[in-house]
Formats: C-alpha cells, structure tokens, sequence
C-alpha cells in the first residue's frame, strides 16, 4: 500500500454516539407509551427518521424534528406543549453529553500522525461535529475535517480530489459497512472496519465484504499492526 491519507469516521469510530440515540428513543417511547406499544413506536420512529434524511440529513437536530414529528402523529395531533418541551430538552441533552472517546483511538493518532496525513470524514451536523471534535480534544491530530451530507461514492471521489490524491493513496477507518467501507472500496481506495457493539439499522447491510483493499479488525489498536505489516 502506498497510503498517504488516512481519514477516520467520527460517530461510533472516535467517539461513542449510537447508545446516546438509544437510550433517547427510551425515553421518548416510554414518554408516549399510552399511545402505542413501545416496539411500535420504535418502527414509526425509525420510517420517519428515514423519511427525513433527504430533508434534514443527520445528526441530533432532525433526530428531534422526526421525534416531534412521530409523536403529533400518534397522538392525532393530540400532543401537548409540555411533552414537545420534554421532546426539545432530550434533544438538548444530547447536544449536551460529554464525549467518550473510545479505547484507543488517541493512541493510534498519536502513532500516526507523523506518518500520514489524518483527517476526519463524517456524516452529521456541521455545528454538532465540531462541537463534539473540539469537545474530544483531538482536533490537533488532524488536518482536515470533511462533514458530509452523505457518504457515496461521489462524496469520496470528492474527498481524494480535495486532498490531491489519488484513491488508491486513502485509507478510511470505521465502522459502518454502508458508509465508511462498501463507498470507499467501490472508488478503489482502502477501508478498515472497526464494528462499534451498537449499530443504526439503517446503516446496516446483510452482505459480507469481500476484497483487497479490505481489512476488518476487533479494535481501532489492531490497525498500527496492519499498516505496520
């Protein structure tokens, strides 16, 4: 490999991020649970946050837009000021966790960093991750930030332009199959998937990767070894 970038997922990949979402849909369908089955409005949930993509993309804020959303239906519009005031203040606590960063990871950048140049590629909302990157502490490791709308095989392609690469010069790291690996394999870059123990159903896929420029392994210290064989 000839890897002049490597570029690392954020969510689930630096910090922890999913069981934060987890345990806020907990809440929000313990708060409406006279309305419906708490499995029921997990799924109702789920579609609308997916409905939603294409409007508010992701993050915390069209979280709690498709949470307020989902409970005016279910209650018919029924739904009173003080439970969409409690609906905005889950939201804000969020917003407002602390960051967790995961085993390892200011290890392998500080092993890194001298060696290759670094750069943050995630999905989110722009204020929001860089709220939580200058939160973590980390931002010094790295050389560029790219937050995307979405992560295709244009987004990538435009990512390897910006940096004045080519694709088979990038390394991404993370732990989405969908975003981070599958897009990433597809432009002829290389992928390392380092699977988090909570994952979004919409970011999962059935199908196994299988290819060259892949390489899955258990924690994010497993890849000094890899670059280093």
């Amino acid at each position: 490999m000839n890897i002049k970038v490597i570029a690392f997922d954020a969510d689930d990949t630096l910090w922890v991020n999913e069981p934060y979402f987890r345990q806020t849909e907990e809440k929000f369908c313990s708060l409406f649970s006279e309305f419906m089955p708490h499995h029921s409005l997990e799924r109702e949930l789920l579609k609308t946050e997916i409905n939603n993509l294409s409007l508010y993309g992701y993050g915390i804020k069209g979280f709690v837009l498709s949470m307020v959303e989902t409970a005016l239906s279910v209650t018919a519009g029924q739904i009173s000021v003080e439970a969409i005031g409690r609906i905005l203040n889950l939201g804000k606590e969020m917003l407002n966790q602390p960051i967790e960063l995961i085993d390892g990871v200011e290890e392998v950048l500080q092993s890194l960093q001298n060696r290759y140049r670094l750069v943050v590629a995630t999905k989110g909302d722009l204020l929001d991750q860089e709220r939580k990157l200058k939160k973590s502490g980390l931002s010094g490791y790295f050389h560029h930030i790219e937050v995307m709308s979405e992560k295709d095989d244009a987004s990538y392609l435009k990512l390897v332009k910006h940096l004045d690469i080519q694709p088979h010069e990038l390394l991404m790291i993370g732990n989405s199959l969908k975003s981070d690996i599958i897009p990433v394999l597809n432009i002829g870059a290389h992928a390392v998937h380092v699977p988090f123990h909570i994952t979004w159903v919409h970011e999962m896929v059935e199908s196994q990767v299988e290819h060259p420029n892949f390489k899955s392994v258990n924690s994010i210290t497993e890849i000094l070894q890899y670059l280093n064989s």
